[in-house]
């Protein structure tokens, strides 16, 4: 296959990983809410769906069914999350910022339990669904085989949310929540539920990123240990995409494209890097969303500014 081909067919899944926790974060940033949880959330997912496969293993369960069982599974597990997130920052009204990083410290910690604890009693077997969640290019022998059921769930769902955000009357509200929840209030909407609902359904589709990592992109026992680090890429791209779900599809490639640069882009041109550059440029995605801070800051269009009321608590008894 051709290397630049190649290169793209790896860079695509990798990005639907960035994508997943992207949206999930978008809708509930929407809401007014910083969930800086949702590295902890996608490992959460991850681990929570791994789980479900286990249990399923031996069934006479349909690929597709073990498969959807599977992502409810993970999904479930970032809503939970939410749900804790949501209760602590909606209704006690935490810091949003110490009570997200709270949230990934708990979900990093808890998978590596729950991974290691199956592991240790055989729960690596849960691979056997690899080529379920590659289909249909489960047999493929090059990148292809990456580019699975869930690449087109996450444009699915990211293709939905910017037309719910967008289009719809729901979506209208949950904007005027975050910009100016008291105004909202004032004019009957349910702040609080809105919050709610958010940040639940954003923390499952965060979720669903973990475990399109494992059990399709990377398919490794291994993989959960590097999630931590692709949610805050997943949280960086929510600011290089302007908080718009449809263009953090490209981003989201693009992202790919930038984090494999570093072990990609010396075959393709057909150099020699020393060793410790890879790092280095592993480092475009961040670089490249500073450069997109800044410009966005500095043109100071109102459409490119994220909600006005991200990361305020609300209180009501003050409108």
């Amino acid at each position: 296959m051709n290397p630049f081909l190649d290169y793209i067919l790896t860079s695509i899944p990798l990005g639907m990983t960035f994508l997943y926790g992207c949206t999930g974060e978008i809708l509930t940033e929407k809401a007014g809410h910083l969930n800086l949880g949702i590295p902890g959330i996608m490992c959460i997912g991850g681990a929570c769906g791994c789980f479900a496969l286990k249990l399923m293993n031996g069934t006479n369960i349909p690929p597709a069914l073990i498969v959807i069982i599977s992502i409810l599974c993970a999904f479930i597990g970032g809503i939970l999350m939410g749900a804790v997130y949501s209760f602590l920052t909606v209704t006690l009204k935490a810091n949003q910022n110490v009570t997200g990083l709270a949230m990934t410290t708990f979900g990093v910690g808890t998978t590596k339990f729950i991974m290691n604890g199956m592991a240790g009693n055989g729960g690596t077997i849960y691979l056997y669904a690899l080529d379920y969640f590659r289909f249909p290019f489960a047999e493929s022998t090059n990148s292809l085989k990456y580019n699975g059921v869930m690449v087109y769930l996450a444009l699915i769902i990211a293709l939905v949310a910017s037309f719910v955000l967008t289009r719809t009357r729901v979506g209208l509200h949950l904007r005027a929540v975050g910009e100016n929840p008291a105004t909202a209030d004032a004019v009957g909407i349910n702040v609080t539920m809105y919050k709610y609902v958010a940040t639940c359904i954003g923390s499952g589709i965060a979720a669903l990123g973990g475990l399109f990592y494992i059990m399709d992109y990377a398919g490794s026992y291994e993989a959960y240990k590097s999630i931590e680090a692709l949610g805050w890429l997943a949280v960086a791209l929510v600011i290089f995409t302007l908080w718009k779900p449809h263009i953090s599809i490209v981003g989201s490639i693009l992202f790919g494209m930038l984090y494999l640069a570093g072990s990609r882009i010396p075959t393709l041109l057909k150099i020699q890097l020393d060793i410790s550059a890879t790092p280095l440029l592993q480092m475009l995605p961040y670089v490249v969303t500073i450069i997109v801070l800044i410009v966005t800051s500095v043109s100071k269009k109102r459409e490119n500014q994220p909600p006005a009321g991200l990361g305020l608590p609300y209180f009501r008894e003050e409108r």
